[in-house]
């Protein structure tokens, strides 16, 4: 009998998507949205999902303004470009997630790579017309 693979923590690494990242270098609108439609993205966790139940995806960190209370959504290409102060947690989400909780949610506006090298602003409406084109 064959014995039991441990399953191995997935490495920093792991969490990144280069299409992205390389789309976010060249500041292209279009190479943009079709990462995020055809790729995955890094999302910061305020807790992470239970390893052991798949239909656990974790909590999504938001960002609300204390002054005007709108919501954002931060995104990275890689999460080593996830600020210090976030919550430590990430997760890679597809697209499909990315449109059920921009349809979900009360997005005002969406960060990718806030903190850099290549940050971009979009709003909702623009990526989820991205997502579904």
């Amino acid at each position: 009998m064959a014995a039991k693979r441990a399953k191995k923590k997935p490495a920093p690494e792991d969490f990144r998507s280069d299409a992205l990242a390389q789309a976010l270098e060249k500041q292209d609108v279009a190479a943009v949205a079709l990462a995020l439609r055809h790729g995955t993205t890094v999302v910061p966790l305020i807790s992470p999902g239970a390893r052991d139940n798949p239909l656990d995806t974790g909590e999504v960190w938001t960002y609300r303004d204390p002054n005007s209370g709108d919501l954002a959504l931060l995104l990275f290409s890689d999460a080593k470009n996830k600020p210090a102060n976030l919550p430590p947690g990430v997760g890679i989400y597809t697209a499909e997630w990315l449109r059920k909780f921009l349809a979900t949610h009360p997005i005002t506006t969406v960060f990718l790579d806030i903190a850099g090298p290549h940050p971009m602003q979009a709003s909702p409406d623009e990526l989820l017309k991205a997502l579904d084109a």
